[in-house]
């Protein structure tokens, strides 16, 4: 089922919308700031939870099962309609998605700030997710809107992630203290200043960006994506708790394979599909978004048995277990400079290679440790962990805008930022299957999780150096980057 929204008499040109108009006074500048908070929110939210994960179950009166839907409820949501997101954006326009996102992300973060239940919280994550799924595609394609040369657009990316990375390294330091000084809401209630100062600089400086006319809404791929992800999703996080041949957990699988299925056999017949399979003739996009669901299993589910691992292993408070983090995540802003400087020079296949590689042998690495591991012999794994994916991401980001037309880079970016949130799902629900089951399954569990993370990112960085090229040839109708490819960066 597809629905075709008409250019005239839409909800966009109502009187009650106002404040969404485009704005005549841009700046490029206070945009690249203003889509830099709402990934630093989006990131945030990650980080900061993870931290606080053994309060919230003490408060909350959880289990690892619910630990794991606080995560994945939100990540979910997020992978889920970063599709149907992309495609909004790129047909009402990008602003108005952006600031309707970032408005709905802060009034879900009060809420869960206020939470008194594991179902009130989960379902302030759920909307959450829903926020963050409007603002990221539309972030990227704001970002090409107001830079339109491709050097400045690779150098804008790279900062654009690298605040992201920032975001990383501040997330669970910030987040430790909160929750030591204040209590786990608190970590929410820091997303409401930040929300609303980017709701202004989007409103006051940022373009109107391009729309598509009469583009449809693929309402039946919608549903059977969010049924096969919320299927796998259920298999996966329950499986811990009820094992592998529970009833709940292989329907959770029936019904990703199922939905799977007939989700592709929609998209490939459909009218206005939400997931163009045309996208996936570039051999670029097809494996940026392999990569990108590889690395983000490895990363989401890092974080989450780490964090189980310093503080019921090792006994690490919040805050004690956000510093031990925090060499992992503090370089994550230099390299992804970095990466954006070696993308523009080298085109993205280098730091793709280097970046997955590195962070490959951190995790393998990282397998060996226990509780009576020191933890400068831990740090070392961890800054190449933090380094290698940092270096990636830009560099994936920057491939995948540069073979998406000029119209469709909501639907490409939204496409790249589903199979990564998606690769998060798998991860923390994997991940938490393995170390569920109390003290003594966890760092069993968590050496199994570990050696599966490192040889996802191996296989990642074999499908990067195969099939992205050192020098991107794009179409004449895609993103500019043959200054990216040719090293004109000044």
């Amino acid at each position: 089922m597809t629905i075709i929204f008409q250019q005239e008499n839409n909800l966009w040109d109502s009187p009650l919308m106002p404040y969404l108009k485009p704005n005549q006074s841009t700046s490029p500048r206070l945009t690249l700031i203003a889509t830099s908070l709402g990934l630093v929110l989006v990131t945030l939210d990650v980080t900061v939870v993870n931290v606080a994960l053994e309060r919230i179950q003490a408060s909350l009166s959880t289990n690892v099962t619910g630990l794991q839907w606080i995560i994945n409820a939100y990540t979910l949501v997020f992978a889920s309609l970063l599709l149907t997101a992309g495609a909004i954006g790129d047909r009402f326009g990008a602003k108005r998605i952006f600031v309707i996102g970032f408005a709905l992300f802060t009034i879900a973060s009060l809420a869960c700030g206020m939470a008194g239940t594991i179902g009130t919280l989960i379902a302030g994550r759920v909307v959450q997710g829903v926020g963050a799924a409007l603002c990221v595609p539309a972030s990227l394609a704001l970002l090409s809107a107001s830079f339109p040369e491709a050097a400045s657009r690779a150098r804008a990316v790279s900062i654009w992630a690298g605040v992201g990375g920032l975001a990383l390294a501040a997330g669970p330091v910030v987040g430790g203290i909160m929750v030591d000084r204040f209590g786990w809401p608190s970590i929410f209630f820091l997303n409401l200043p930040l929300g609303l100062l980017g709701i202004w600089l989007t409103l006051s400086y940022a373009p109107s960006g391009s729309k598509t006319p009469n583009q449809g809404l693929d309402l039946a791929g919608q549903v059977l994506a969010i049924l096969a992800l919320g299927g796998l999703t259920l298999g996966f996080v329950e499986a811990g708790a009820l094992g592998w041949t529970h009833p709940l957990v292989l329907s959770g699988f029936t019904c990703f394979l199922v939905a799977g299925a007939l989700f592709l056999l929609a998209e490939a017949r459909g009218a206005d599909p939400m997931l163009p399979l045309s996208l996936f003739r570039s051999s670029v996009v097809s494996a940026s978004c392999v990569v990108g669901l590889l690395t983000n299993f490895a990363y989401y589910g890092l974080m989450f048995v780490l964090s189980l691992f310093f503080q019921a292993t090792k006994g690490y408070s919040p805050l004690m277990t956000g510093l031990a983090f925090l060499p992992m995540t503090a370089l994550v802003t230099i390299a992804n400079l970095v990466s954006g400087r070696l993308t523009a020079r080298f085109g993205p296949r280098l730091p793709m290679v280097i970046g997955q590689a590195l962070a490959a042998c951190g995790y393998l690495t990282l397998a060996g440790i226990d509780g009576r591991t020191p933890y400068s012999v831990i740090v070392g794994p961890l800054l190449a962990a933090g380094i290698g994916v940092a270096l990636t991401v830009p560099a994936m980001t920057v491939a995948v805008l540069a073979n998406a037309d000029r119209q469709r880079t909501g639907i490409t970016s939204g496409a790249l930022n589903a199979a990564r949130q998606t690769g998060g799902v798998i991860g923390v629900g994997v991940f938490g299957s393995l170390v569920a089951g109390g003290p003594e399954k966890l760092l069993a569990g968590m050496h199994v999780a570990l050696i599966l993370a490192g040889l996802a990112l191996g296989i990642g960085a074999i499908i990067s150096f195969v099939s992205i090229k050192a020098r991107l040839i794009t179409k004449s109708n895609s993103l500019p980057v043959e200054m990216i490819t040719k090293g004109e960066t000044n």
